[in-house]
């Protein structure tokens, strides 16, 4: 009872505090979709975090790291790469256009026609993929961890999760939909600190059963490497390269990250909140990853393994947290689904009202008719995002044993490559060619289906090159598909660094903190090899 008390204050909680965030009816969609341009720094780092994590990292990456060690780390740590990117280069950009969705910054460097098709493409995965498997992974999390404390509210697991997946999702689009993103910046504030607290407590005491923090090299030397062998299945030390490519699409050009340092009150505040942001990403990979190396150690002195890699988390909470503790961490899985979807039901009313409502449907349309649009859009991609939710259960107890997470991960690659290809070819390009962007942006899918392969049943392939990891294959279609643009360009050529970087004086220190992570990152990589 004391756990599930917790619970209840914890939504409580959120709920009262997204309340304060309400706006106002004669809200304008600048005050709507980014909080008047008024985030500060510790706004920023926070919400941004908050929303890249979801239940997935305590099940899947805990899981990944209790099979491959250190080396899962790296998703996490190389995000400062697409952060410091972010930061230095794009975001600076941005400001200066004053935009409010990356379309606007796209449709200005590559026309009208890819711009439409970068929201369009954008929407649809967002409103699919994005918030179905966030919605699925925090519910599946939370049963799979919590089910006696659940099972009042269905007897059957399936019909459980399902009720999950169904009230957090309208849980979230409540707030969303009354208070735009000063709500959700609120709420992912409070969420990322229940986030941090339930993290540290999961992480400390697994280190401790192990027998403390010097047992991870005495006990698993093996796990505590950044580097697996180029010809490693998941996590090949090559995989960096490609991670870097589409670190540029979720930290640089994906609007439910970026909508946080649009909605900055000036670049320097935009730059501190990513720099602190780099930093907690340190943290999150040691929350997240050490764990797992621990119960590693742990169960293989015991000589008892987990028969399954994501009972990791479920093992570690259920055998050795007490009551009262368990709450924390229920609240930490719940805060991890809303911060993610939360946001990403900001960003596709921000899309779909500014990108499609305003320029295609009503291009005269009040402030009110813009925010409105917004908010219609957030009730349709509830029903899309719940029912895609509903999908990824049925796959996954209809085949338990299916490793759909990398499944899903290739599907995003397949539009992702293409955004990493617009952003940098307007970041970069000097004056792009809009007809070859088009057609490298749309080259993106037949690339990778030609070295994948595929296997439509009545029609088969088996791909040009070897199987690898799709990492790796991602980083060689983004290659591709650039040099597509770059050679209809190449006349005007790339633009010079020093007309790419806009940095301002007054920024010396952010500066200082920038190079600071990045030389942190080339340490970590040579200490941990």
């Amino acid at each position: 009872m004391i756990d599930l008390a917790i619970v209840i204050v914890y939504f409580i909680v959120i709920f009262v505090a997204a309340m304060s965030g309400r706006t106002s009816k004669e809200v304008t969609a600048e005050e709507y979709f980014l909080s008047n341009r008024n985030l500060n720094w510790y706004s920023i780092a926070l919400s941004t975090v908050a929303t890249n994590i979801n239940g997935y990292q305590f099940l899947g990456m805990m899981g990944s790291a209790y099979l491959y060690g250190l080396a899962q780390a790296s998703l996490e740590i190389n995000a400062i790469q697409g952060i410091l990117m972010a930061a230095f280069i794009f975001v600076p950009l941005y400001l200066r256009e004053g935009i409010v969705t990356i379309t606007q910054f796209i449709k200005k460097r590559l026309g009208k026609t890819v711009g439409l098709i970068y929201t369009i493409a954008n929407i649809s995965l967002f409103s699919t993929i994005t918030l179905g498997a966030a919605l699925f992974w925090g519910a599946y999390a939370a049963d799979l961890v919590f089910a006696d404390y659940l099972s009042f509210i269905h007897e059957d697991r399936i019909i459980r999760i399902a009720i999950l997946i169904l009230g957090l999702g309208v849980f979230s689009a409540t707030y969303t939909y009354l208070g735009g993103l000063a709500a959700v910046v609120k709420t992912d504030i409070i969420q990322f600190v229940i986030l941090l607290l339930g993290g540290f407590v999961v992480m400390f005491t697994a280190v401790y059963h192990l027998g403390g923090w010097q047992q991870l090299y005495i006990k698993t030397p093996e796990m505590m490497h950044l580097h697996l062998p180029a010809d490693h299945e998941k996590l090949p030390w090559i995989h960096i390269f490609g991670l870097f490519l589409l670190n540029i699409n979720y930290w640089c050009a994906n609007q439910t990250v970026v909508q946080r340092s649009l909605a900055a009150k000036s670049l320097r505040e935009a730059q501190k909140g990513l720099m602190l942001g780099g930093i907690i990403k340190y943290i999150m990979a040691a929350l997240i990853v050490i764990p797992g190396i621990a119960l590693y150690g742990i169960l293989q002195e015991n000589g008892t393994p987990l028969a399954e890699p994501d009972l990791a988390y479920p093992y570690l909470v259920k055998t050795y947290l007490p009551t009262g503790v368990k709450g924390i961490i229920l609240c930490a899985l719940f805060a991890s689904l809303m911060s993610t979807v939360d946001s990403t039901f900001n960003s596709l009313a921000t899309l779909f009202s500014i990108d499609i409502y305003k320029e295609y449907i009503n291009k005269n349309a009040t402030e009110l008719q813009i925010v409105n649009a917004g908010r219609r859009t957030i009730l349709i991609t509830l029903i899309t995002g719940v029912l895609m939710g509903f999908v990824l259960l049925y796959v996954k107890f209809e085949n338990p044993t299916a490793a759909f997470t990398h499944t899903l991960n290739e599907l995003r690659y397949y539009i992702n490559c293409g955004i990493v290809v617009l952003i940098c070819s307007a970041a970069f390009l000097v004056a792009p060619n809009h007809r070859w962007a088009l057609v490298a942006f749309l080259s993106t899918i037949p690339l990778h289906l030609l070295m994948k392969g595929f296997d439509f049943g009545f029609l088969s392939f088996e791909g040009i090159v070897p199987e690898m990891n799709y990492f790796v294959r991602a980083g060689w279609v983004i290659f591709i598909a650039f040099f597509i643009v770059l050679i209809g360009s190449i006349s005007k050529g790339i633009k010079k660094w020093k007309d790419i970087v806009f940095l301002q004086k007054e920024s010396r220190q952010v500066q200082q903190i920038g190079l600071g992570l990045l030389v942190s990152l080339v340490v970590l990589h040579i200490v941990f090899h």
